[in-house]
């Protein structure tokens, strides 16, 4: 039983036609091979997994082929089938990244000079040539420069920037570009045909899409989920054997974030985990869908063509809507800071429930990009007419005395009962001077720390109001957290004196938490009191 290959192997491209993506190169290449005009020494640069060691392959056997086809190996005669094989003594593949020092390229250098033995080229083709020291790279400038008749050099580079610019010059250099989703996922189709694997074009297309424009890696991809699952290969099936969220999960988080809602942000995210979906995927895909809707926000129809396709057109454009350009720039900087931060933290999953936090409210951070979003999306809501600010509810009429008309028998006096309270009074009016307000928020601010300044302003939306009686000053507050964050000593004592220095007699500040208030029908509230007050008095007599 032979073994098992891998399908980026089985499938290497073996002509310069069978190579997907890289037509400029290929074409260029095949017309030198054509005409004649060959240069002693080639530089193939580009990314991982594009084809660049598989054309230098299959240029060192279109050099030595006894029977070429249209610049083209025959991959038949005794020269192709012994490169093929690696048993060409003349044709020798390099690894800079093991054999990177001066030594080694001072015995290649005097290996070079004998005449081939077994075809008629020597071909050394040095991978990942940037992992040369300087010194190596001295020793290879002459023979470079000046190689035999019989010599070729073809080297190949993922970081072009580390090669010395006296190499470049002695080269004639190629670029690899990115591998266009379309075309990997023809060529993930017609690998699956011929392995009897039946792809889904959905599965084909995230495949394609998670291999970032390389080849090798959409293979590796195929290979792994074609082995891990049985029948038909769909997009879910990949999701689950690659363990990442999805686009439609992804979407669903995006959605909760758009709308603020928290509590089914962080629902989502737990199943997610639970699943066992890895963290940085997930925020991963999210970047993805950020940048592709920041792309869309700002490039409009023009941007489509630079989409990732984590999400549909339908799904980015109703999610542009409720997110502005701002709000996507500071989720993308948060996503990424967190995703940077994932190499030493200690909790993976504390930091993505903080970011989506985050993501979610960014009435959390004082920080100048947060409040940027927070403004730019009250500025688009305005624009566009859909910003309705928020009614005070109305207090439901009291309900007359004939109202209370009930056939059940009165309840029975009892001494112990508490008395009916009174009707509370209506709320004070500020005894306070015209400016008064205005000018104690801009002394308070002076003193004050976040996030306790932030809530003392003069608008009258403002989250905390002052209403002064006598020498009482009720800072009036919007909400339980306000209420917690003022109602300390320090913050009270500076409130106060600033106060009593601006009316010029003594003032004491008190937190009052509006929230905290009974809501509705004050008489009705009393009554209710004082039917579960005799209730329980009586179920303790009886006991």
């Amino acid at each position: 039983m032979s073994a098992y290959q891998a399908l980026y192997r089985k499938y290497r491209p073996q002509t310069f036609d069978d190579v997907s993506g890289q037509a400029a190169v290929t074409q260029t290449l095949k017309t030198q091979l054509i005409t004649g005009k060959m240069s002693h020494a080639y530089l193939f640069t580009g990314s991982r997994g594009t084809g660049k060691t598989s054309c230098a392959k299959i240029l060192a056997k279109a050099v030595n082929c006894l029977n070429p086809d249209n610049g083209n190996p025959c991959n038949c005669c005794e020269a192709c089938r012994a490169i093929d094989s690696g048993s060409c003594m003349d044709v020798l593949e390099i690894d800079a990244a093991s054999n990177n020092g001066v030594d080694n390229v001072r015995d290649l250098r005097d290996d070079a000079i004998y005449t081939p033995s077994q075809v008629k080229m020597r071909v050394y083709i040095i991978d990942e040539v940037h992992m040369l020291s300087i010194s190596a790279f001295n020793a290879l400038l002459k023979i470079i420069e000046e190689p035999p008749e019989h010599l070729l050099f073809i080297l190949a580079t993922t970081e072009l920037h580390k090669v010395p610019a006296t190499i470049l010059s002695r080269c004639q250099r190629f670029s690899f570009r990115r591998i266009s989703q379309e075309d990997i996922a023809a060529r993930l189709q017609y690998v699956a045909y011929q392995e009897n694997i039946d792809l889904d074009d959905g599965a084909a297309r995230v495949l394609a899409r998670l291999a970032d424009g390389g080849m090798r890696d959409g293979l590796s991809l195929l290979d792994q989920c074609a082995s891990a699952s049985t029948g038909e290969l769909t997009a879910e099936r990949v999701y689950a054997c690659l363990g990442i969220a999805g686009e439609q999960k992804c979407g669903e988080m995006m959605g909760y974030i758009a709308n603020h809602d928290t509590k089914s942000a962080l629902e989502l995210f737990n199943r997610l985990y639970t699943e066992g979906k890895d963290l940085s995927a997930m925020l991963d895909e999210m970047a993805c869908l950020t940048r592709d809707l920041l792309v869309i926000k700002t490039a409009g129809n023009g941007g489509i063509a630079m989409l990732s396709g984590v999400a549909s057109d339908k799904e980015a454009l109703e999610l542009t809507k409720q997110l502005s350009s701002a709000e996507l720039v500071r989720m993308m900087n948060l996503i990424q800071a967190t995703l940077a931060g994932f190499t030493r933290s200690a909790s993976r999953r504390m930091d993505a429930e903080l970011c989506i936090l985050e993501l979610c409210q960014p009435e959390l951070s004082l920080d100048a990009k947060a409040l940027n979003a927070r403004l730019t999306r009250l500025e688009e809501q305005l624009k566009s007419g859909s910003f309705v600010a928020a009614k005070p509810a109305k207090a439901a009429p009291a309900p007359a005395e004939e109202d209370y008309d009930d056939d059940r028998p009165p309840l029975p006096a009892d001494e112990d009962a508490p008395p009916l309270a009174e009707e509370p009074p209506a709320p004070a009016q500020s005894e306070a001077p015209m400016g008064f307000w205005s000018d104690l928020c801009g002394a308070v601010r002076k003193e004050l720390k976040p996030p306790a300044f932030g809530f003392f302003t003069a608008s009258p939306n403002a989250p905390v109001q002052g209403v002064l009686t006598g020498g009482r000053l009720e800072l009036r507050c919007s909400n339980t957290f306000i209420a917690e964050t003022i109602d300390k000593a320090d913050i009270l004592e500076v409130v106060s004196r600033k106060a009593g220095a601006i009316l010029g007699k003594p003032v004491q500040a008190v937190a009052v938490d509006l929230s905290a208030r009974p809501a509705g029908n004050p008489r009705m509230e009393q009554l209710m009191n004082f039917g579960r007050a005799h209730r329980d008095i009586v179920k303790i007599k009886n006991n």
